[in-house]
């Protein structure tokens, strides 16, 4: 398994209704429409991998609580808070 990279904006693929209100605030066009269906049948927004800045904008652009989360560049998972 490969280690994530930050800063990254991570999408809960079940929580996305697929507005396209992320993507069109991403200022490094990160974000795109994904082609696959989500559980509810929409085409969610998902990270292309690699270009994230952790601004946020993508997470307060989000009408939906809990689908969009920002990992900042000095972010540990392990380390508790």
């Amino acid at each position: 398994m490969t280690e994530a990279k930050y800063p990254r904006s991570e999408v809960n693929l079940d929580k996305c209704k697929g507005c396209g209100l992320c993507i069109a605030a991403c200022p490094m066009h990160v974000l795109v429409e994904s082609p696959k269906l989500n559980s509810k049948g929409y085409h969610y927004a998902e990270y292309t991998g690699s270009g994230c800045v952790g601004c946020g904008n993508c997470f307060y652009s989000c009408p939906e609580p809990d689908a969009i989360t920002v990992y900042l560049k000095n972010y540990n998972p392990n380390e508790e808070v």
